[in-house]
């Protein structure tokens, strides 16, 4: 992954432990404090917000443990790999399209950043500008022709 990605994910873990764990914990026991606790709704949302919030903690905890960050300054642009931009047009209709290539836990295709195990990744990864990938996606095959490559 990214410098960049690794501390946003970072950052978000320390928001996650230091602001919204110490509110959920002020929210059960704000819950408690109202009484009988079979019949207390507030206490039972407040205990399940907990669980999910626990349960994100650990699974960025675990995203970070598992994390490699990938030196930038030694990729190179002459074929598709992890970080790269990539311009591609579609063969058939002529639509053009950028996308940079990240981790799975840096994706967001709104920023135009796709995973590296999603199918179109995959089917450009070692390609070379001017060559044609044949990439069988959810709608069938489409065929993308990689116009640049940078950073």
């Amino acid at each position: 992954m990214s410098e960049e990605g690794y501390k946003k994910l970072v950052e978000e873990l320390r928001v996650l432990e230091t602001v919204n764990r110490p509110e959920i914990s002020r929210q059960i026991a704000e819950a408690r404090d109202k009484g009988d606790l079979s019949e207390n709704a507030e206490y039972d949302a407040a205990k399940e917000a907990q669980g999910m919030l626990e349960m994100k903690i650990n699974k960025l905890k675990a995203i970070i443990a598992d994390a490699k960050i990938i030196d930038e300054s030694k990729l190179k642009t002459d074929s598709v790999q992890i970080l790269n931009k990539v311009e591609l047009k579609n063969v058939k209709n002529g639509m053009k399209m950028t996308y940079t290539i990240v981790s799975e836990s840096e994706a967001n295709l709104k920023e135009g950043k796709i995973s590296v195990s999603t199918p179109i990744a995959q089917g450009l990864l070692g390609k070379k500008v001017g060559d044609v990938a044949d990439i069988q996606v959810p709608q069938g095959k489409i065929s993308l022709e990689i116009m640049n490559i940078s950073f």
